[in-house]
């Protein structure tokens, strides 16, 4: 579940300096409020604020958590962060759960107009019926903030739509660290998203999962997508588990540099230890790329 420049900044939220970080799965957490769930995801693995809380200089601009207008100027788009609060004139407050979960899965907004990058709803579409839920449940808590801002711009064509209608979606198991690892990497946090290469024709290179290289521009200068495969040279092959933890909740790589954005940091700094254990049994299951 961060961006400033290049296809980079569609995984924004999402990751793409150092590594990953996740959240419990609903299955181990039976009894949790629906809305602390969802507070949960939004708030570290997901990111979501990574892209739709607008930012300065000096970080996220106070009383707009979540209020959108974050531009992302890429040759393909000049995408603006859509306002997810339950303002009922400039966010989501007049959708329906129903309609918001369309939107976050499918891609698909209220009046039929298709969401384009930078937002992953290819990812998405695996998201659980509960964590999904869950998520919606939260931000119809969040204070409302009216904000309207622009609407995006697409130089490339969007697709009619991401595939077929998504139907149940269940949790993943609590008793399987590297497929609910996969689950928090993928639908949730989708590091794969900034942390895979792209391939032909502008898609991803699935063959190539965790094998990073993407840039993103920035304030910060350039920073490069770290390989998260179990290479011992390129990826995370060498690293301890503890330093995989270290990057991801302080951005600071195995030997001692300050890793850089788009890097959602201060999110995956609230990722609980369970799932912090999962993703990293994800990441050393990933083939070895160089």
């Amino acid at each position: 579940m961060h961006r400033f420049t290049g296809l980079a900044w569609l995984a924004l939220a999402f990751m793409a300096t150092a590594g990953l970080t996740l959240s419990g799965p609903a299955s181990a957490q039976p009894a949790q409020d629906p809305a602390m769930r969802g507070r949960y995801l939004v708030e570290s693995i997901a990111g979501c604020g990574n892209c739709h809380t607008p930012q300065g200089p000096d970080g996220n601009l106070p009383g707009l958590t979540l209020a959108g207008g974050m531009v992302f100027d890429e040759k393909p788009f000049r995408a603006v962060s859509s306002n997810i609060t339950p303002d009922p004139e400039t966010g989501i407050g007049r959708w329906t759960d129903a309609q918001i979960i369309l939107a976050i899965r499918e891609g698909k907004r209220p009046d039929g107009t298709i969401i384009g990058p930078p937002m992953p709803i290819e990812l998405y579409r695996g998201l659980s019926d509960r964590d999904v839920a869950a998520m919606v449940a939260y931000l119809r808590t969040v204070p409302p903030v009216r904000n309207a801002v622009a609407p995006s711009e697409y130089r490339i064509p969007l697709p009619p739509a991401y595939g077929p209608a998504v139907a149940s979606v269940p949790d993943p198991p609590a008793d399987d660290p590297v497929v609910r690892g996969r689950y928090l990497a993928g639908p949730v946090g989708h590091c794969v998203e900034c942390h895979t290469p792209m391939g032909e024709g502008g898609r991803r290179d699935w063959s190539r999962i965790g094998a990073g290289g993407q840039t993103f521009e920035g304030p910060w200068g350039v920073s490069v997508a770290r390989n998260l495969t179990s290479h011992p040279e390129a990826g995370l092959g060498g690293w301890s588990d503890a330093q995989i933890h270290r990057a991801l909740r302080q951005g600071v790589s195995a030997d001692g540099r300050r890793l850089f954005p788009p890097m959602g940091f201060q999110y995956y700094a609230k990722m609980n230890d369970d799932d912090m254990r999962d993703l990293v049994a994800y990441l050393r299951s990933l083939p070895s790329l160089p």
